[in-house]
């Protein structure tokens, strides 16, 4: 059995930062790749960044250039380190991890972006 345990969630004011972080645990397994999430009050959840397990990453427009996604050695964790924080940016940030059979996803954490 594997678990995602999310992190580093909160409330911050415009043009503030936060660092996301996801560990897993329990069982090993292969990842694919990783991916942060977000789903905003009413709306759809939505792809933010991705990395694969060569490194490559690739980021929604809304996220290019103020949010970074990197990944640790042993593919066990996934942080995002969010810049410049916007109001429209509050929302429950989900990490997902994609292995050979099954995907994972974190339980979510809540960033809050408001003055």
């Amino acid at each position: 059995q594997v678990q995602l345990v999310e992190s580093g969630g909160g409330s911050v004011q415009p043009g503030g930062s936060l660092r996301l972080s996801c560990a897993a645990s329990g069982s090993a397994f292969l990842v694919r790749a990783m991916d942060w999430y977000r789903q905003a009050p009413g709306k759809q959840r939505e792809l933010v960044a991705t990395i694969t397990r060569s490194g490559s990453t690739n980021y929604a427009d809304s996220a290019e250039g103020r949010f970074t996604i990197s990944t640790d050695n042993a593919k066990r964790s996934v942080y995002l380190q969010m810049n410049s924080l916007k109001p429209e940016d509050t929302a429950v940030y989900y990490c997902h991890f994609r292995g050979i059979l099954n995907d994972y996803w974190g339980q979510g954490t809540q960033v809050t972006v408001s003055s």
